[in-house]
């Protein structure tokens, strides 16, 4: 179990076995979630599926239609 302390602003440090083992780096995204029971859940935010739109886009390239697709 790892320990840290919150600073009078409410920040606190991630331990580096988690970041480590989360695989975190300077700016990623954390999500935390409150328990009914007042555990909270910490989880890395690495990316949407929105993050994806538009990778596949080639300029000049027309789209396919779904005839195309299902071929």
């Amino acid at each position: 179990m790892a320990i840290t302390t919150m600073t009078s602003k409410g920040q606190v440090t991630i331990p580096k076995e988690i970041r480590d083992r989360l695989k975190l780096k300077p700016g990623d995204k954390i999500s935390m979630s409150l328990l009914p029971d007042g555990r909270v859940i910490m989880r890395a935010k690495k990316g949407s599926i929105l993050d994806l739109y538009g990778s596949l886009h080639r300029p000049g390239r027309k789209p396919l239609t779904l005839e195309q697709m299902k071929r």
